[in-house]
């Protein structure tokens, strides 16, 4: 492996992350997202793209609503990651981290104590149904219900 000069990223064949979490992470960004849109920002194929997203639906790890023409995805943040090192840890936080929440701006902690729709930045698990809810009302963003501090 070869690597790159200070502050260039560095050059090889590997990287942290898995195609399945660049294409979780790309539809928690944006959950009405076309598959080839998700397959030309994560560099791979969109069949590729369409056998990620059905071995994460039949994971359980979300779930696909046909709206119209297209598809609505709703993941399951509460859902554990897979590796027995990591399973302690919720796919929340792979997902908090790469869409760069503001958590200070959602649930209670939010002015006035309530929720607000902010988009991809209020994306978090409804605590009822464990799920991180669409809201069409903000051009089918996820609605954040987040109640912890950050």
């Amino acid at each position: 492996m070869t690597s790159g000069s200070a502050g260039s990223p560095p050059t090889g064949r590997w990287t942290f992350l898995t195609n399945h979490a660049r294409v979780l992470i790309e539809i928690a960004k944006n959950p009405e997202v076309r598959l080839r849109d998700v397959a030309a920002t994560v560099g791979i194929t969109e069949r590729a793209v369409q056998a990620i997203v059905a071995d994460l639906e039949a994971a359980g790890y979300l779930t696909r609503d046909r709206v119209g023409r297209r598809n609505r995805y709703t993941i399951d943040a509460t859902r554990s990651f897979r590796h027995p090192v990591e399973a302690a840890h919720p796919i929340e936080d792979l997902i908090n981290l790469f869409t760069h929440r503001d958590r200070s701006t959602t649930g209670a902690n939010a002015p006035g104590g309530h929720p607000r729709e902010l988009g991809a930045e209020a994306l978090a698990p409804d605590p009822a149904a464990g799920t991180l809810p669409m809201d069409t009302a903000a051009g089918g963003m996820p609605r954040g219900d987040d109640a912890a501090p950050p």
